[in-house]
């Protein structure tokens, strides 16, 4: 038998944009979305921290680097910016391969900065310093 399990999440994102006269979606900066493992066009659930509210979307990428999270159309009415979001994709297994799953996340600073990932092992992917864009301190895994 198969069910849905948390693949990845991208926790504490902040929304930078509410578009609501923009077609349906969530355009995550592409970086974020790719340290997530999330892929372009795939369902994601979305949970705000600040309101309470939870929809299911789909993700788009926005620009490399940009730090981007805008919720467009119908979703745009669940969220202002400022609103702390986490971002969820989930994947269907066997109850068998749950068994060695371990989901990806990726914590978000105020400016969506990632200062943490775990995966696997549950180790920070980054170190994190006020002044400093965030550093690998380990490798990506593949």
């Amino acid at each position: 038998m198969q069910s849905f399990f948390l693949k990845s999440k991208l926790h504490r994102a902040r929304v930078t944009h509410a578009r609501l006269d923009y077609e349906g979606s969530c355009a995550i900066d592409k970086e974020l979305l790719d340290l997530a493992h999330i892929g372009e066009y795939e369902r994601i659930e979305i949970y705000n921290l600040s309101n309470g509210e939870r929809l299911a979307t789909y993700a788009i990428a926005a620009e490399h680097g940009s730090r981007v999270v805008s919720l467009n159309g119908a979703a745009a009415r669940k969220a202002v910016p400022g609103d702390r979001i986490i971002v969820c994709a989930y994947v269907m297994l066997e109850r068998w391969q749950a068994t060695d799953h371990v989901p990806v996340s990726v914590v978000l600073d105020e400016h969506n900065n990632p200062v943490h990932r775990t995966s696997g092992w549950a180790t920070p992917l980054f170190s994190h310093r006020e002044s400093d864009s965030p550093q690998p301190v380990c490798p990506p895994d593949t």
